[in-house]
């Protein structure tokens, strides 16, 4: 499993009155780079959902905020799998100003991911073809 990244610019809506973003948007940053690197795999949430029953639900998340975005700036966000079963996924997630490798570290997060079935919200194992093409 490699790390993906996901551009995101910083919007005005995104800061707080300080002119920093807001923390709990670190999250949402990293929940858009975890659909797109879903989406990087061929796998729409919606047809997990509408064809297999299946969605993911963040069962936990640790972030540690180390420097500040602001307006306009512009961040790479990745995800990186460093665990996988057929009922979780955890992800390392680091927010970057610039290019990860090159750029500044922001914030980095570890963020578990579990996977329900859509009906009833509780624990279910992926299909084996679909967690074959997450791990692959």
């Amino acid at each position: 499993m490699t790390v993906f990244a996901w551009p995101v610019r910083v919007y005005y809506e995104d800061t707080d009155h300080g002119g920093v973003v807001y923390n709990a948007n670190y999250l949402k940053f990293m929940e858009r780079s975890r659909t797109e690197w879903l989406r990087s795999k061929g796998l729409e949430q919606d047809e997990l959902i509408e064809r297999h029953r299946l969605i993911f639900a963040v069962r936990s998340a640790a972030l540690e905020f180390i420097r500040g975005a602001r307006f306009n700036d512009y961040l790479q966000v990745t995800a990186e799998p460093v665990e996988a079963s057929r009922l979780k996924l955890v992800f390392v997630q680091r927010v970057f100003r610039g290019e990860p490798g090159d750029g500044e570290l922001l914030c980095e997060g570890r963020v578990q991911v579990v996977s329900l079935n859509a009906d009833s919200l509780q624990p279910w194992r992926m299909p084996r073809p679909i967690f074959e093409e997450i791990i692959a």
